[in-house]
């Protein structure tokens, strides 16, 4: 009986370990904020520069996408129909002007701040002067648009109506905290409480082996 309690113990402290260990990466943190699409080829390029600076040509299709991610390997990429021709369809081409088709995606609700509801996904066909901005595109088809001190866009339509870029705690789901606030009940904790149940069944099970051998 105790080499048996002996031979439990040992992998019941390693799988506490584990679970701990997973735990801990469960607490790693990701940002909410809009991110920037180019369309290249059929497909979404995370965009290389922000939209105050980016100077779309005719005929570009570019993408936002609000959601939480650590960073842009792991970005959410805009929704939704994402063709020229088929955006920007009533918009004719005029002389000393250049068309954008512009796909907003508002996200879903996991990433939403608290309290706010996500609009559904849209598409614009921006009509604007031919050195104009993606900012100043945006600025002719969804205002409002909010940015912060450092000219980081922050809303667009509106939305969300408050925070910027803020850290969140990633993967606690809807209305998520920004890290660092006082913990919610969740999977993260579901997962430590587990990992110390494990541990101390490991160490009553030795503790039974050794009193035993002792008697």
């Amino acid at each position: 009986m105790t080499r048996r309690l002996r031979a439990l113990g040992a992998p019941l402290l390693a799988a506490a370990l584990l679970l701990v260990a997973d735990a801990g990466q469960a607490q790693a943190t990701g940002y909410r904020y809009w991110s920037f699409w180019d369309r290249d080829g059929g497909k979404w390029v995370y965009a290389t520069e922000g939209p105050s600076t980016a100077r779309p040509s005719d005929g570009d299709v570019q993408g936002l996408r609000f959601a939480v991610s650590e960073d842009s390997q792991d970005a959410s990429k805009p929704r939704g129909t994402a063709d020229f021709e088929a955006i920007c369809a009533k918009t004719p081409a005029r002389k000393d002007s250049k068309r954008v088709a512009l796909v907003l995606d508002f996200g879903v609700q996991a990433d939403a701040p608290a309290g706010e509801t996500p609009p559904k996904p849209r598409t614009e066909c921006a009509r604007v002067p031919s050195d104009a901005t993606t900012a100043e595109a945006l600025a002719a088809v969804a205002k409002p648009l909010r940015y912060d001190t450092n000219a980081l866009l922050c809303a667009i339509a509106g939305y969300p109506r408050q925070g910027c870029g803020e850290q969140v705690a990633a993967g606690t789901g809807t209305g998520a905290q920004p890290a660092g606030d006082e913990p919610g009940e969740g999977p993260s904790v579901g997962l430590l409480a587990g990992g110390a149940a494990v541990v101390v069944v490991a160490a009553a099970a030795v503790w039974q082996a050794r009193r035993r051998r002792d008697a």
